[in-house]
């Protein structure tokens, strides 16, 4: 009899995959449409001219964002700009040739000096050879939190004491309250896995996501706190609720943006993988049809060394779990005297 029931189950199961799956695909496009870390139409030409060996585009592109304050998208356009100046220089070479104390080109230089730093076998010393390329861009245009942000990072992986690091968030804080970067980097600083706890990190997230406004990302902090702490084990119960409130906090951030919009993308991604973690199928589907194509690296490459893959394979299990979950077929509703 128990077998026969397993049996049972199991087939309603699958048909209610069957039959729902093609429903759940609406809203989510087609795995060949998904791209990873896709840059946004302002990055995508100086990505191009990069490629070709020509700096002056992202020269502009960061002189844009400096002349108008827009350090948010500044401190991603120099991420980006690194990352690939990590694989091929020469263009910033170039650049820093031609001006070699224009405070953009300065930004990006100490941005992959750090990096470089973090992923050599010899990170402290690598790390500590780039403090004056980090001080040098802190001193190109002192309304810059970008440097301040790298500094963070780069203290990180010196073994900054506590205190040396508040000296450098209060720069950071000073040139822009509620910078996301910044916050970032010193929520890892904060975390277990480096210099604090999971309670230390959770406690900077919830205060920072209070102080900032409705629609900014530092509102999406306690969900990467908790990110943190799902790395490292499962959560208890009361932790488990966190995650929750967390998960919610950001879900209302996330239903601010247009689906498909690059800029919370990053922030989408975590969610999703969140949500998933706590066995929040259909709140993870929602995030996936927000997401569209835009997937990020973060955070399927820290648990995956192909994160497209494991971003499309946990899309796909998504569906599964809520198609299995839905009943086969809706009950009608009963009609009576009152209804009318």
């Amino acid at each position: 009899m128990v077998c026969t029931m397993s049996l049972l189950r199991a087939l309603i199961s699958t048909a209610r995959m069957v039959r729902h799956i093609p429903r759940l695909a609406a809203g989510l496009p087609p795995d060949d449409d998904v791209l990873l870390d896709a840059p946004d139409e302002r990055l995508a030409p100086a990505l191009v001219s990069a490629a070709l060996g020509e700096y002056e585009d992202a020269a502009k592109l960061l002189a844009t964002t400096r002349e108008g304050a827009e350090w948010e998208s500044r401190d991603r356009y120099v991420m980006r700009l690194a990352a690939f100046a990590h694989r091929r220089d020469g263009w910033l070479t170039d650049w820093l040739r031609a001006a070699p104390r224009d405070p953009d080109a300065l930004v990006v230089k100490a941005e992959l000096a750090v990096r470089r730093g973090w992923e050599s076998p010899a990170r402290s010393e690598r790390l500590r050879d780039a403090g004056p390329l980090v001080d040098a861009a802190a001193e190109g245009d002192p309304r810059d939190p970008v440097p301040w942000r790298i500094a963070l990072d780069h203290a990180r992986g010196t073994h900054a004491t506590h205190k040396a690091f508040e000296t450098l968030w209060a720069q950071a804080v000073r040139r822009s309250p509620h910078h996301y970067g910044c916050h970032v980097a010193a929520l890892l600083y904060l975390s277990a896995q480096w210099y604090g706890s999971h309670r230390e990190c959770l406690d900077f997230a919830e205060d920072a996501a209070r102080d900032a406004l409705p629609g900014s990302l530092v509102r999406t902090l306690p969900v990467r706190a908790a990110f943190q702490q799902l790395l490292d084990r499962a959560p208890s119960p009361v932790q488990g609720e966190a995650a929750d409130r967390a998960a919610d906090l950001a879900i209302g951030v996330s239903a601010r943006y247009a689906a498909g919009d690059p800029w919370p993308a990053e922030v989408r991604n975590l969610l999703a993988y969140v949500l998933v973690r706590r066995g929040r199928w259909a709140d993870a589907l929602e995030q996936f049809r927000l997401i569209g194509p835009c997937a990020t690296s973060f955070p399927w490459s820290r648990v995956s060394g192909d994160p497209l893959r494991e971003f499309l394979e946990t899309r796909d299990e998504v569906r599964f779990q809520v198609a299995s979950g839905t009943p086969l077929y809706r009950r009608p509703g009963r009609c009576g005297a009152r209804d009318h």
